[in-house]
């Protein structure tokens, strides 16, 4: 693996040897979430991929933030005619730090006399959890439906109480006041910047040297926070290269992807907004970049820190890998010492560290003529026949 590739959860991310590989094995994969890392981590694994967990944010517990007390008791003071809930386990969180802060049944009461709108399913299971009965809910938890709905319905003169949940609602809140609502904001949970940095500036770190094959990102504050911290790193330039072409950004839903595209970072995001589904789109989106080459009579897929040569996954140490890819670029071409040198991490000035890394390559491999040694001039991948015409005389 790159150097710094490891795993920060209980699990290494590795297969083990009489388990079959999954379709991101041979793949690191960083995972930028604070809350439901874990969830997201193990979907990742189970599917092969080395995970590399670095929260870009932390949640403010419900319970101290003295902000959410505040509008809550102006909520219950006085009663607005409208109210948005728009995440399940913020308005679970809500109810419950109102329990705590012993007003949680003004709480509810107020809840019952206003027109409660609900984003979705999800929330409206946590709505019914409550005891409460949701107004009206789309299907599709789009908030642009329930921006629709209120316009519809007329909201000049009325007051909207949205539960706000950390991500940016483009446009939502401005055209409720330029049709004449009174928005109230309820912050049920503030984002904040990790109380320790190591871990984030760690993954900076990786993504700027390409060493990780996808970075994923679940909600728009933590796009931004990484960005942020990139910038007072003075490694933004670097990790906005990577992520426009090295690494693959992928976005939960297109408002978590605002701040990445803002940068000019084209991301991928799944139709139907859920972790299932992203890591679904990742599975498909990794082994398609990988480079699939027909070499000494083996099929051989070049993957991020492994290899698969005729479906057998094969780890390859990183100055391996940084061989294999320089070679790969120019398949079937003769690379100099001096040229693969320069492609080792850390390279100096001594071509014999070639040499040692190119035996272990081999060895990794288990398949050591897929790579000829051209006497005095370097190394070749010995790519097959027909795939090496155009190649001839390399």
């Amino acid at each position: 693996m790159h150097d710094g590739r490891h795993d920060d959860g209980p699990h290494d991310g590795r297969q083990h040897d009489d388990a079959p590989h999954g379709p991101l094995a041979g793949f690191t994969v960083g995972v930028t979430a604070a809350r439901r890392a874990e969830e997201l981590g193990t979907l990742l694994r189970r599917r092969g991929a080395t995970v590399v967990h670095a929260p870009a944010l932390r949640i403010v517990p419900l319970a101290d933030d003295g902000e959410l007390l505040a509008a809550t008791e102006q909520l219950v003071a006085e009663t607005p005619d409208v109210v948005v809930a728009t995440t399940a386990i913020g308005f679970r969180g809500w109810i419950e730090a109102a329990d705590g802060w012993g007003i949680g049944d003004r709480l509810l009461d107020t809840l019952r006399g206003v027109e409660l709108l609900a984003r979705g399913p999800k929330v409206k299971g946590a709505v019914r959890a409550a005891g409460l009965t949701e107004a009206w809910s789309p299907a599709s938890e789009s908030m642009a439906e329930v921006l629709e709905r209120l316009l519809e319905e007329g909201v000049r003169g009325r007051r909207v109480a949205l539960q706000l949940h950390g991500e940016p609602l483009p446009g939502f809140v401005e055209a409720l006041r330029e049709a004449g609502a009174e928005v109230v904001g309820v912050p049920v949970y503030r984002w904040m910047p990790p109380e320790d940095l190591a871990p984030l500036d760690r993954l900076l770190d990786l993504t700027a040297a390409r060493a990780l094959d996808a970075l994923t990102f679940t909600s728009a504050p933590a796009a931004a926070s990484l960005l942020g911290r990139a910038e007072e790193r003075g490694l933004l330039t670097e990790v906005v290269t990577a992520l426009r072409g090295d690494i693959v950004p992928a976005c939960v839903g297109p408002v978590t992807a605002v701040p990445l595209q803002a940068r000019g970072i084209d991301t991928v995001q799944p139709e139907r907004f859920r972790l299932g589904p992203l890591v679904q789109l990742i599975c498909r989106e990794l082994p398609a970049r990988a480079r699939t080459l027909p070499i000494a009579g083996h099929r051989v897929e070049i993957r991020g820190h492994a290899v698969l040569v005729d479906d057998e996954l094969r780890a390859v140490p990183p100055a391996g890998m940084a061989l294999l890819h320089a070679l790969a670029r120019r398949p079937g071409w003769v690379v100099s010492r001096a040229d693969l040198l320069r492609a080792l991490p850390g390279s100096g000035t001594d071509e014999h560290a070639v040499e040692t890394a190119m035996a272990r390559l081999r060895t990794a491999l288990g398949a050591p003529r897929l790579i000829h040694t051209v006497v005095k001039r370097g190394y070749r991948l010995a790519l097959d026949p027909a795939a090496d015409a155009p190649h001839a005389g390399a």
